[in-house]
């Protein structure tokens, strides 16, 4: 038997409703000091010096982060297990 069921809300609800806490205060401020620290910056170095800094990881932690996100999705989707080594 499958059962679908579909829910139509704002991305508030669906966050009070899983119980997630409210970050709008820490992300205006995360967007605040980044546009701040990005004012000044006329040339390439200087935004790869601003890249390190925010990410540490670099490359590395945003391709960590795209496998992460793909293998869950995969797994959502078709009930997959996720692929090793990947």
């Amino acid at each position: 038997m499958k059962v679908n069921v579909e829910v139509e809300c704002s991305p508030e609800e669906a966050r009070r409703f899983l119980g997630l806490p409210d970050v709008t205060r820490a992300n205006e401020a995360y967007v605040d000091a980044l546009t701040n620290a990005m004012q000044g910056t006329t040339n390439f170095d200087q935004m790869n010096e601003l890249a390190k800094q925010v990410a540490p990881m670099g490359q590395m932690g945003l391709k960590l982060f795209q496998q992460f996100l793909e293998n869950g999705v995969a797994m959502a989707m078709s009930g997959a297990k996720p692929k090793k080594g990947e």
